[in-house]
């Protein structure tokens, strides 16, 4: 595991393999390791890298009192300074594809490829924001074990934690090790965020979106209007899977990645910041 200082906060990053870039960012209330079955199943053909976002894993937690899906944007473009690349896949799930979406609205030019996972555009409703900042109040008065346990039956479909009990159990592990206050101030941020259904179509590099039929959170419905907004997109639906298809249905995940990234064309192919 690395470190480096990212907009005055220490973000704990991997950084693995080599050839075009591809970065990973994870939904909340999770850390980087969610993408460890995509970081072995890349890193023989491409430059993998995978970071805790600020106020998770081992990250440093802000000292704000929200963390906006903007300053979140921000990390990952001076993270790519640091690390010297000039364009980059961007993979997201969750609040991690909305980071991906405020990412693809100021920084386009960086992009080499788009993929949106179990997310959606839309701003919080009032009443969506006030559940959201009553989460957050939950996570510092009672820590993220019991809001955290609490979401297993909605990121997971009933059969894969069926099939999978250890599946839920390390989901379960992550959320109980993610910093209260770093949670909290995701949640506020996110609770005010922009709306990014107008800047979808504005998407000029090609997309993927993942979306599965079990998942609680979003609708196939919802999945298939980003997939018609955006230009040049592919979606891709997941039966019986829920919020964690990347973690639910690995092999096939795993397999949509190589092919897509495969049909990335050439001429948006990482550039090494110092051959510029």
């Amino acid at each position: 595991m690395n470190a480096a200082l990212i907009n005055g906060v220490s973000i704990a990053y991997r950084d693995q393999g080599s050839g075009p870039a591809i970065l990973f960012i994870h939904g909340h209330p999770f850390n980087q390791s969610m993408w460890d079955p995509q970081v072995a199943a890349l890193t023989w053909k491409y430059r993998v890298i995978t970071y805790d976002i600020r106020g998770y894993g081992a990250s440093e937690v802000p000292t704000a009192e929200a963390t906006t899906l903007e300053t979140m944007a921000a990390d990952i473009n001076a993270l790519l300074d640091h690390l010297n690349i000039h364009k980059a896949v961007i993979a997201g799930l969750s609040m991690g594809g909305q980071i991906a979406m405020a990412f693809a609205e100021q920084y386009s030019h960086r992009l080499s490829g788009l993929i949106l996972a179990a997310t959606f555009p839309q701003a919080d409703t009032p009443e969506a924001a006030k559940t959201r900042l009553a989460m957050a109040e939950r996570f510092i008065n009672e820590g993220t074990c019991i809001p955290g346990g609490e979401m297993i039956p909605k990121l997971l479909a009933p059969a894969s934690i069926k099939k999978n009990p250890d599946l839920a159990l390390n989901i379960y592990k992550m959320i109980a090790h993610t910093p209260p206050a770093g949670a909290a101030a995701a949640l506020r941020g996110r609770a005010r965020r922009k709306d990014y259904t107008a800047s979808l179509p504005k998407i000029a590099i090609p997309t993927l979106i993942f979306i599965g039929t079990e998942d609680a959170y979003i609708t196939v419905e919802t999945a298939e209007r980003m997939h018609q907004s955006i230009p040049d997109a592919r979606i891709e639906i997941f039966e019986g899977i829920g919020h964690m298809p990347n973690l639910e249905a690995t092999d096939r995940f795993n397999a949509i990645l190589h092919d897509y990234l495969a049909g990335v064309s050439p001429q948006h192919v990482t550039q090494d910041l110092n051959n510029l």
